[in-house]
């Protein structure tokens, strides 16, 4: 997918619970540069307030092809909205029984285990690439550490696990009523009333931070063409942590291609790799702040963005997209004050901080709800070079 263009035109709509419809209440329009706005941005009114910071374990998917971007118009961030409820069912998962708390085994322990904290690695693999490093530097930071990246005696004795590794994910008829093909075109998406899931591996994966090869890799056995209720998969056992605190600044690394949290004493709440625009043109570098927040988004596609597409010349009309983890901005968008740029997740996590974006910045689903639920109107956000 092409998601998350910072030269796309962002439309959110305000979901009302219950029967009732939704109404625009707000559009980012896009800007004709890259490091300023070429009009001020319009006032934001009912703008919804800040939803309280709760972590929601169904944010999850496995592989997707790529979709390109457009417009977004997402829902009222509201944990009881009826997409949120009626469609995405809990994973189901062993009881866990606390251990005593021991230094990580292995890469993959340290994925887990740094994830459990809030840093993430990306989609967890078990491979000691340059997320994983990037992931051990943040937290050796933090830990005041040398921060060499490699999994070395002191930070094995700092970096702990005091829950077994791995736990079991229970299919349930729940989560096949959420399995559906995504249409290849945008008529067809349109057509649809929610981009889910697409297979149990997709949701089994996400659900667990994981790189759907490793969950093929976990469970030799399973026929993923035929998933029943009661198949038991071994999964990660990955819950991030839940939040205590909200962020007071952001700073994006375009070199890096990394996005930090930090509390108001410069302690860090959260570390995520992110995908950043292709083209150097289109990366903002300066001072921004959020501001909007919103979960489940949907998406507007525009036809006038992509002139390219014989589709859209066809279509030659504006379709609103459906929410879910597959949609083009995946589960949250968080609307930054350069009008057309936002941070928002995305239907293919396994390559971001890999590929390329338009322009905005892109998370892995997980991170980016859980951002979301950890800024505000107002958070400051810095990019540098």
């Amino acid at each position: 997918m092409l998601a998350g263009s910072g030269w796309l035109a962002w439309q959110w709509s305000a979901r009302q619970k219950a029967t009732k419809g939704s109404t625009n209440a707000a559009r980012f329009s896009p800007t004709g540069a890259v490091q300023r706005a070429s009009r001020p941005l319009q006032p934001k009114t009912n703008n919804p307030p800040p939803t309280a910071i709760r972590v929601s374990t169904n944010l999850v998917r496995g592989a997707r092809a790529e979709r390109p971007s457009g417009v977004a118009s997402p829902p009222q961030p509201d944990d009881t909205s009826p997409a949120s409820t009626s469609t995405a069912a809990e994973p189901t998962r062993a009881p866990l029984t606390p251990n005593a708390a021991r230094p990580v085994a292995n890469p993959l322990e340290a994925q887990i285990a740094l994830a459990r904290r809030g840093i993430s690695c990306g989609s967890l693999d078990g491979a000691l690439g340059s997320q994983t490093r990037a992931a051990l530097k943040a937290f050796q930071r933090q830990q005041g550490l040398e921060p060499t990246g490699k999994l070395d005696s002191a930070t094995r004795a700092a970096l702990t696990l005091d829950v077994e590794p791995f736990t079991r994910f229970s299919v349930t008829q729940a989560d096949l009523d959420r399995i559906h093909p995504v249409p290849a075109t945008w008529l067809g998406k349109y057509d649809e009333t929610r981009l889910d899931f697409e297979s149990i591996l997709e949701l089994a994966a996400e659900s667990s931070q994981s790189h759907p090869v490793l969950i093929r890799r976990l469970n030799p056995d399973v026929d993923w063409s035929a998933v029943t209720v009661g198949t038991s998969l071994r999964v990660p056992n990955v819950q991030s942590a839940t939040p205590t605190s909200r962020a007071a600044s952001i700073v994006i690394s375009l070199a890096g291609k990394t996005l930090d949290a930090f509390d108001d004493h410069g302690g860090l709440l959260a570390h995520f790799p992110v995908s950043i625009a292709q083209r150097v043109e289109k990366r903002p570098v300066g001072d921004l702040f959020v501001e909007v927040t919103v979960k489940d988004p949907d998406y507007t596609f525009d036809p006038e963005l992509f002139p390219e597409s014989a589709e859209a010349r066809e279509i030659n009309r504006k379709l609103k997209i459906p929410p879910g983890p597959n949609n083009p901005v995946g589960v949250a968008w968080i609307g930054l004050s350069l009008p057309g740029y936002g941070i928002h997740g995305t239907p293919k996590p396994e390559d971001v901080g890999r590929t390329e974006s338009h322009g905005c910045f892109r998370l892995a689903n997980w991170n980016a709800e859980y951002l979301r639920q950890i800024v505000a109107t107002g958070t400051r956000v810095r990019v540098e070079p």
